[in-house]
């Protein structure tokens, strides 16, 4: 199993950036793809960005292909998202997951395709 722990989000001004971290505990990290998501308030959970056990893959939405860089450490068990040129409709709890150890990459956006999930982290944008 693999427990994330998610770090960095706060309060920014529009066109600023942040750097949210996950620290996965257990020894299947690098055997796992990993997920960023995020919920803003009255909305559902959404899918931000994906990336492959090895990193080599990386997977975006739409409304963040740009701006957001997924990135892993698999030597740290930690999983980073670097967020630039915040907007305000950028706010919301962002929620690092796991996948399963059996992963359908072309079904990286979806959130039961991941098992394990962090207790999220406060994302503000201030216009």
């Amino acid at each position: 199993q693999v427990q994330p722990v998610e770090s960095g989000g706060g309060l920014v001004q529009a066109g600023g950036s942040l750097r949210l971290s996950c620290a996965a505990s257990g020894r299947t990290f690098s055997s796992r793809a990993m997920g960023w998501f995020r919920q803003a308030p009255g909305k559902e959970r959404e899918f931000v960005a994906a990336i492959s056990r090895s990193g080599g893959s990386t997977y975006y939405a739409d409304s963040v292909k740009g701006r957001f860089t997924i990135s892993r450490d698999n030597a740290k068990n930690t999983v980073y998202l670097q967020m630039n040129s915040l907007k305000p409709e950028d706010t919301a709890v962002f929620y690092c997951a796991a996948s399963a150890l059996i992963f359908n990459s072309g079904r990286y956006y979806r959130a039961d395709e991941y098992g394990y999930w962090g207790q999220g982290t406060q994302v503000t944008v201030s216009s």
